[in-house]
């Protein structure tokens, strides 16, 4: 069954709705709104299986026909199983307005999924509950990117909640939504204003938790295995983990590599560090 389009396509980017669409590339939009967005047909079926609430979708005229066949294809969906209007957009307008280099003919908006994705003020004792198994903790991570991969290959490696202090890129930022390949969709994302005191909440309630660090007393991953409740942190890509976070930390990490690499990628060290959460578990 084909899209059932509400109106004409919109070909003018004055348009209120193209307006409102294109203003969500702005975070402060999207926390004022509690709206994202999002581009493409496999990110759309994952959302829908993963039951995010659609506000709107936005069509390429010409490429509508291929994305209900695509939507067939992927998760046998048909258009209207979207639960939300369906709006036409004339190609040329579309092509501008889309974040992707080759537009794959559908922008979605959805609401923050506050259910799974919170922000929280820690005050002395309390400490947002924290999903049983192994966290991962990310300090000033600023690259979207790099904040959708952890996101992804935490879901790919069984961490089920990430942590992240409050001047991380956000997690509903285009290219962290696309990096992370729908996994965000059902992730548990905590938001923190003190990461160094979350993570003195996490050791007070047994869990133990490395920092990705080089320093004197730190110890070589490989050399022990991992807790099934045991937490990691990963610092910003330019200057690391802060001292503050380090020193509330149990003890710190390191990765060994050879020749002159000084350091690694955040993502791909948060990933290292994560299979090693996996095999700890696995063979604890």
């Amino acid at each position: 069954m084909p899209f059932s389009f509400t109106e004409a396509p919109i070909a003018s980017r004055q348009n209120r709705r193209i307006v409102g669409l294109c203003k969500l590339a702005d975070r402060g939009e999207r926390e004022r709104t509690g709206l994202f967005r999002f581009d493409g047909v496999k990110l759309l079926c994952e959302a829908v299986r993963r039951e995010v609430p659609l506000t709107a979708v936005f069509v390429r005229a010409g490429s509508a026909g291929r994305v209900t066949e695509r939507m067939a294809e992927l998760y046998g969906l048909e258009p209207d199983a979207l639960g939300c209007p369906a709006y036409a957009v004339e190609d040329s307008l579309f092509d501008r307005i889309s974040e992707e280099n080759a537009p794959e003919g559908v922008i979605c908006v959805a609401k923050a999924l506050d259910k799974r994705h919170k922000m929280y003020t820690i005050n002395g004792k309390d400490f947002p509950p924290v999903p049983a198994g192994p966290a991962v903790l990310l300090e000033s991570l600023r690259d979207p990117v790099n904040v959708g991969a952890v996101i992804r290959t935490a879901a790919a490696l069984g961490v089920g909640c990430l942590i992240l202090s409050r001047d991380c890129a956000d997690i509903y930022h285009p290219r962290t939504i696309r990096a992370a390949m729908g996994t965000l969709f059902s992730m548990t994302v905590l938001r923190v204003d003190d990461l160094a005191a979350a993570i003195v909440g996490l050791r007070r309630s047994g869990r133990r938790v490395y920092a990705a660090a080089l320093d004197a007393d730190a110890v070589r991953l490989g050399t022990f295995a991992f807790g099934a409740e045991d937490c990691v942190v990963i610092g910003n890509e330019g200057h690391g983990l802060s001292p503050a976070v380090i020193d509330a930390c149990d003890r710190s990490v390191y990765i060994p590599m050879q020749g002159d690499t000084e350091s690694l990628n955040a993502s791909v060290a948060a990933a290292l560090l994560m299979w090693e959460l996996h095999r700890g578990r696995r063979e604890g």
